[in-house]
């Protein structure tokens, strides 16, 4: 249920109507825009009686929220979300990329590509400490080693970085490390994990699962949000379907899609995507188009010999120039990179 509050209420009137929601024993969520202020009230409306509702002052109407997914649907908050991450506004006017190797390898090359990467114009560094590998004899990643790269990658840059979440333990010791924790496709549904970083409070990018529907992603972003926890990024990633000629099949229609649906940013990843370096230029242009908020893009200083994903990163030169393509593209349909 959506309890929307008149222009210039008082925080004793918001305090009083919140209130009333949880002695009826529903959970409550705040939301402030620049017009209003919506309080989400979660859990069974029965309870409540909503003409008692709007008899309260200062509220304005009542409505109930249709959509299984509730805290993160356009009927709670009309107004598209901005999450500030070090200074960096995703959902805003400007497009973000996040960019760097799938894997944390070592110092130097990290670095280096984090240097190379910014200069170009990411915003955001990726790397992988923990690495979710198909087959358990493939490279896991340098785990807390790696993070502790990450940091003096930071710390030589001043780019915010992401790092994927796999295991509910390393919550608190990623939320020490990283500006954004990464939630993979393979662990989409892994309610457990979606809640614990939903209590973190960090910054979550959400990618789509393998074979998820939308509506089973958003009920995913829907679990972390439960949690008090609305800093949520979509990520597009690609689905499986019977087409072998590229890794996943990029799903571009599930950013108009969702942005009627969700008032949270959507980002693409064109890498896992494609699995080929030489498709992610084409897929991230695309991507910006049809009106992604961001992407996410591997790339490596020695792709020929990357431990992970080398097939779908491309070189610092490459990304460089991907970057000057794409700012023709944003500024064709009203964004800025």
């Amino acid at each position: 249920m959506i309890i929307v509050l008149k222009k210039d209420i008082t925080q004793e009137t918001i305090d009083h109507v919140v209130e009333k929601i949880k002695t009826a024993g529903l959970a409550v969520h705040i939301s402030k825009g620049k017009e209003r202020t919506i309080i989400g009230a979660i859990g069974d409306e029965s309870l409540l009686a909503s003409k008692a509702l709007e008899a309260l002052p200062g509220v304005e109407s009542v409505m109930p929220i249709m959509k299984p997914y509730k805290l993160v649907s356009r009927e709670f908050q009309k107004e598209s979300s901005v999450i500030d991450v070090g200074g960096v506004k995703i959902g805003d006017t400007d497009l973000q990329v996040i960019a760097g190797p799938c894997s944390v390898e070592s110092r130097d090359s990290l670095v280096e590509c984090a240097r190379q990467v910014k200069a170009a114009g990411a915003r955001i560094l990726r790397g992988g400490a923990f690495k979710p590998r198909t087959s358990p004899y493939d490279f896991q990643g340098l785990g807390t080693d790696g993070l502790k790269l990450l940091a003096e990658a930071k710390k030589e840059t001043g780019l915010p970085i992401i790092s994927e979440l796999m295991d509910p333990r390393d919550t608190e010791l990623m939320c020490e490390y990283v500006d954004i924790i990464q939630i993979g496709a393979r662990n989409m549904q892994n309610f457990r994990l979606l809640m614990e970083v939903g209590k973190a409070g960090k910054p979550v990018l959400l990618k789509r699962g393998l074979s998820a529907t939308l509506k089973e992603f958003l009920m995913s972003a829907e679990y972390i949000a439960s949690q008090g926890n609305s800093q949520i990024i979509l990520c597009e990633r690609g689905i499986r379907t019977f087409e072998t000629a590229t890794r996943n099949t990029l799903d571009l229609s599930a950013v108009p899609v969702l942005k009627e649906e969700t008032h949270l940013p959507i980002f693409i990843d064109p890498s896992h995507s494609a699995g080929r370096w030489n498709l992610v230029a084409p897929l991230a242009k695309a991507a910006i188009a049809v009106g992604a908020d961001g992407l996410m893009i591997e790339v490596h200083t020695d792709p020929e010999n990357a431990l992970c994903d080398g097939a779908q990163s491309l070189k610092p030169t490459k990304f460089a120039r991907l970057m000057d393509e794409m700012k023709k593209v944003a500024t064709a349909v009203g964004r800025n990179l």
